[in-house]
């Protein structure tokens, strides 16, 4: 009669290991569900998490004299800004002169200017500690032709620029609202060195933009802190830095270009419509 029963008082082997498995998982859930996850419905106070800041004037006192002692080139030339000013110049003497020459020309932009001239305002701008520091300007592309010239010039920027959020991850596993695990980050930005492309505008088109550009070669160190669980808590999880460091770097990889519309000579839909008449011939020689 004793082989009829699940369980007895002396198991055998694999009624033992059964047992031993069952605990195991029972203690493994217990732990997680105890330790690591907060329940979905429960209002627990979790401690703000701060990680210190270096925002002090002596950091930034190191910080310039770290950067006077970098080696930089004497004697540079500011030919590539006369170029580029030139090209804005020219871009916005023939729309004033709806592209006329002469005395005609300058009549008319001598009437729109008067007639918007009132209403000109002076835009302010916030003033920081820190700003990106350009070296070595150099022109690529300096001909008279049709192809416009291309500056490039190198961009170090080091700030003490972070963002912080807390969040909790849903586990809807075995069931619905099982558990939440609390989620606190910290994203600060160490350097961010590349090299920057200036295209001018082209007085030719009918939305002269100027547009800038980054390669996808750049530098960029991040200092990131996290901190994951409720009670027993995990910090600093390597993987989670390496995913989103590698997040930050593919968004500025595909999105490294930016055209800006000079105000007053041209519109945004303009604009839109010469990138897309862009990107489709881009698309047809690929």
């Amino acid at each position: 009669m004793g082989n009829n029963y699940i369980f007895s008082l002396t198991p055998t082997f694999t009624q033992g290991l059964v047992l031993g498995q069952l605990s195991i998982l029972v203690l493994l859930t217990l732990v997680l569900k105890y330790l690591f996850f907060i329940p979905p419905e429960g209002e627990t106070e979790t401690v703000p998490f701060h990680p210190l800041s270096k925002s002090g004037a002596s950091w930034h006192q190191d910080v310039e004299e770290n950067n006077d002692t970098d080696s930089a080139p004497e004697n540079e030339s500011a030919h590539w800004f006369n170029i580029l000013a030139r090209q804005v110049v020219e871009v916005y003497r023939a729309k004033l002169q709806n592209n006329l020459t002469g005395y005609e020309g300058i009549e008319v932009a001598r009437r729109k200017i008067e007639d918007q001239a009132n209403e000109l305002r002076p835009r302010g701008f916030l003033a920081r500690l820190s700003a990106p520091k350009l070296t070595n300007a150099r022109v690529v592309n300096d001909n008279d032709g049709d192809t416009a010239p291309t500056i490039e010039f190198d961009m170090s920027y080091i700030d003490t620029i972070s963002v912080s959020l807390s969040t909790s991850y849903l586990f809807n596993y075995p069931m619905s609202s099982f558990a939440r695990l609390p989620v606190s980050l910290t994203i600060s930005l160490s350097l961010f060195e590349s090299k920057v492309t200036l295209v001018p505008p082209s007085p030719a088109s009918a939305a002269p933009v100027l547009t800038i550009s980054l390669p996808q070669d750049f530098t960029l160190n991040l200092k990131t802190t996290s901190l994951m669980g409720s009670r027993a808590m995990l910090r600093d999880v390597p993987k989670l830095h390496e995913l989103i460091e590698c997040q930050v770097r593919k968004v500025l990889a595909l999105r490294g270009t930016w055209k800006v519309v000079l105000p007053g000579v041209g519109n945004l839909a303009t604009a839109q419509h010469e990138v897309e008449k862009e990107q489709a011939a881009f698309n047809e020689q690929d």
